[in-house]
C-alpha cells in the first residue's frame, strides 16, 4: 500500500508548508535564546582534531550546531535570560582507530558533561535538564549503542530522559525515540552536492534509482537479516527489471545520476534512515521511502507526503506497479514542489548558515516549544533523576 497523499488541492499549487503552521516561512530570531554553555575542549572540538572525519560523516550536525549556535544571534551570554540551555558534546565524534562512530564512551562523555554543568552552573539543577537540549545523531541516539537490540535493552541514558534531544533517529513507537525529540536529518555535506550540481534541465531519464548494499556489511546473503529484508526484497525482485537501475558499486556519478532520476530508493538500513533523504530533496529526485514507523525530519516544516513516496516494507515486492502506476502530473507537481530552493536548504546544514537551513529549523521547533511549563522546575532539593541508573560500565570516570 502505498501511504504518501498524492495530492493535497487545499494548499495552493506549489506552495510548501507543513501541518504545524509553515514552519519554514518561520523566523526563529528573535523568539528564543540559548546559552551555550563552555566546557573544556576534550568534550568537543580536541575530538575533532583528533578525528577530522567527524566533520564529514552523516553525524556531523553535533559538530556544526555547536559552531552556528557559537555566531548565532540567539545566543545569549546572560544565562538569567536563556529559554534553552545547550551542551556541546560531541559523543559521536569518539572514533575508533577504523574511524568508526562507536558510542562505547558516549555514555561516560555525557554523564561527565552534566555533572560539570551541574556543579558549576546552577541552571541543570532547577529542572535537570528540562530546559536543556542535546545533539544526539547517533544510529539509536541517546540509547548509545549501534546495535538495535542492545540499544533497545540499554534504553535512553538515565540522565537525558528530561532534556530535549535533536537526534536523526526516529521511529515511532521506539524506545530510543522520547517523546518530544527533534527528528533532523543526516548530514550531509553541502559544498560537496554543490559541486556536482548538473543543469537542472538535464532530462530525468532515470525511473528508479538506489546505489547501496542489499544485504549485511559484505553484501553476503547468508550474511545475516539487514534491513529489515526491505533491501535484499529490492534485489531480488528487481534486479533485472529495466526501470530499475540499482546495484552495489561505488558510483563516482551517483550524485549526477540522482539529478538525472524520478525516483530514488530510500530503504530502511541499519536505521529507519540514511542521507539519501536530504540528498533526494537536494537534487530534487522524488524519495520513496522504504521505513516501517519512520518519524521523518522536521516533519511539522517539510511535507514528505507530498513530495514522496511512502511505501510499506511489506510492498517492496510491489514496487514497480505502485510506482510506475502513479499518473504523470502528480509526478510533474512532486518534482516542481522539489524544485523550490526553500525546500532543498531546509535538509542540508551549510558553512555559514542561511535562513531557513537545518539548523534554523531546529531553532524554530524549539521556539514552538516555548514558553516551557512551569512543572519543568523542581523545589530545591527536589530529584526526579536517577544517577545510579543504567549499566556499572557506564557510570565510569571519563
Amino acid at each position: 500500500m502505498v501511504g504518501a497523499k498524492e495530492t493535497n488541492h487545499s494548499q495552493q499549487e506549489g506552495r510548501i508548508s507543513g501541518s504545524a503552521g509553515d514552519v519554514l516561512e518561520n523566523d526563529p530570531l528573535g523568539k528564543l535564546k540559548v546559552f551555550v554553555y563552555e566546557l573544556p575542549s576534550k568534550y568537543n572540538e580536541d575530538m575533532v582534531k583528533k578525528h577530522p572525519r567527524c566533520l564529514k560523516h552523516m553525524f556531523a550536525v553535533e559538530v556544526y550546531m555547536h559552531r552556528f549556535l557559537l555566531s548565532s544571534h540567539v545566543r545569549t551570554l546572560n544565562p538569567e535570560e536563556a529559554d534553552w540551555f545547550y551542551t556541546p558534546v560531541y559523543p559521536t565524534c569518539d572514533l575508533t582507530p577504523d574511524g568508526l562512530p562507536m558510542p562505547f564512551n558516549s555514555p561516560r562523555i555525557m554523564r561527565s558533561a552534566i555533572q560539570l554543568i551541574s556543579t558549576k552552573w546552577p541552571y541543570w539543577n532547577r529542572t535537570e535538564g528540562a530546559d536543556h537540549f542535546f545533539v544526539v545523531p547517533h544510529d539509536f541516539a541517546a540509547c548509545f549503542h549501534y546495535l538495535e537490540e542492545t540499544a533497545v535493552e540499554r534504553g535512553i541514558l538515565p540522565l537525558l530522559k528530561r532534556a530535549t534531544l535533536v537526534q536523526t533517529f526516529g521511529q515511532r513507537n521506539h524506545v530510543c525515540l522520547k517523546e518530544g525529540s527533534i527528528t533532523i536529518p543526516p548530514y550531509a555535506p553541502p559544498q560537496r552536492m554543490q559541486n556536482h550540481l548538473i543543469s537542472p534541465d538535464t532530462p530525468r531519464s532515470i525511473f528508479i534509482y538506489f546505489r547501496g548494499l542489499f544485504y549485511d556489511t559484505g553484501n553476503d546473503p547468508e550474511g545475516g537479516y539487514y534491513a529489515r529484508g526491505a533491501r535484499a526484497s529490492v534485489w531480488e525482485n528487481f534486479q533485472n527489471n529495466p526501470v530499475f537501475d540499482i546495484s552495489t558499486e561505488h558510483s563516482y556519478t551517483y550524485y549526477e545520476d540522482m539529478q538525472r532520476s524520478v525516483f530514488c530508493l530510500c530503504p530502511v538500513g541499519w536505521a529507519p534512515w540514511s542521507p539519501r533523504l536530504a540528498e533526494s530533496v537536494v537534487f530534487g529526485c522524488i524519495p520513496v521511502i522504504i521505513a516501517d514507523d519512520i518519524v521523518l525530519p522536521f516533519a511539522d516544516a517539510i511535507p514528505w507526503e507530498e513530495i514522496g513516496v511512502i511505501v510499506d516494507e511489506v510492498d517492496v515486492p510491489k514496487l514497480d506497479t505502485i510506482l510506475t502506476s502513479i499518473p504523470p502530473k502528480v509526478i510533474l507537481r512532486k518534482l516542481k514542489l522539489l524544485a523550490n530552493p526553500a525546500l532543498k536548504r531546509a535538509v542540508v546544514f551549510p558553512q555559514p548558515a542561511q535562513p531557513g537551513d537545518g539548523f534554523h529549523q531546529i531553532l524554530n521547533v524549539l521556539a514552538h516549544k516555548l514558553p516551557h511549563d512551569k512543572s519543568i522546575y523542581l523545589k530545591p532539593g527536589e530529584k526526579i533523576l536517577n544517577w545510579t541508573d543504567g549499566p556499572v560500565a557506564d557510570q565510569k570516570p571519563w
